[in-house]
């Protein structure tokens, strides 16, 4: 087992869960993959399935009944994670909008020069999008500059979805209560990072549009983005950020009930799904 584990959502990417995988196998970096795949109807499973024998210890498959949600599915993959001693998780796209060539750069951020929580950033050097209608780019921009705006937090990539956290940051954020499942998701993961003092770096990356498979952003997406951040700078103005509370075994952080809708599963739990 490597000391990195990339987590994969999916939901109807047979046409680049393979390509997406055998290319992060390729890297001179060794990293362990996790495909958590939403009940995917196109085969998108048993596409990964079929590669787990040749990748064994490797690659890894979590199913779930249905399509829950992008933050439930990497909060799976937080806990999945941290179960089995991960030090640094990665969330990455299936479609390759994210280069998992940059796996490498976040991974030096945070194993080499200290940082907690690394951020593949479009927008740190500039505007480095392709493929993207004008509009979706500057909604994309502005959505990152309205984050800064209500919240203060000094990062020009609000709603990145490339990352690479450290495993004492997973600890302690998982511990809270997180209210979104979509586009909100990313900036509020940023936030409760942020606010609990971690150390936050932007990588300069290059977002390419997918060129196979169907996206699924929505306007219900970033409508809950847009109000969220508003409670989010509200709900942070009543409570305390104390790290060495929330990271301890009894501490609970500002969490009163489960992780998320979705299932974790605890530790002594066996989901790592192996083919002999």
């Amino acid at each position: 087992m490597t000391d990195g584990l990339v987590l994969i959502p999916t939901y109807n990417e047979r046409e680049n869960a393979e390509l997406i995988i055998r290319k992060v196998f390729s890297l001179s970096q060794p990293f362990d993959v996790l495909i958590i795949d939403d009940g995917s109807p196109d085969g998108t499973a048993t596409i990964v399935r079929e590669l787990m024998v040749e990748f064994p210890g490797r690659l890894f498959l979590e199913e779930r009944s249905g399509k829950m949600g992008l933050g439930t599915a990497y909060l799976h993959g937080f806990g999945w994670a941290l179960a089995r001693g991960y030090e640094y998780v990665f969330e990455m796209d299936a479609d390759f909008s994210h280069n998992p060539e940059d796996l490498m750069r976040l991974y030096d951020a945070c194993a080499y020069q200290g940082y907690d929580l690394a951020i593949g950033s479009r927008y740190i050097e500039g505007v480095n999008v392709v493929n993207w209608p004008m509009s979706r780019v500057l909604m994309s921009y502005f959505a990152s500059a309205y984050v800064r705006l209500v919240t203060r937090m000094p990062i020009m990539d609000a709603t990145a979805g490339f990352k690479c956290y450290t495993a004492p940051v997973l600890r302690v954020i998982t511990r809270e209560r997180i209210r979104f499942v979509g586009y909100a998701f990313q900036i509020e993961m940023k936030w409760l990072a942020y606010k609990y003092g971690f150390r936050l770096k932007e990588v300069p990356i290059v977002f390419t549009d997918r060129t196979r498979g169907t996206s699924k952003m929505s306007k219900g997406i970033f409508k809950e983005a847009f109000f969220g951040v508003v409670q989010m700078k509200i709900s942070s103005l009543f409570r305390r950020f104390d790290r060495s509370a929330a990271a301890s075994p009894t501490g609970t952080a500002h969490r009163t009930g489960p992780l998320t809708a979705a299932t974790v599963g605890p530790a002594d739990s066996e989901t790592r799904q192996t083919t002999s």
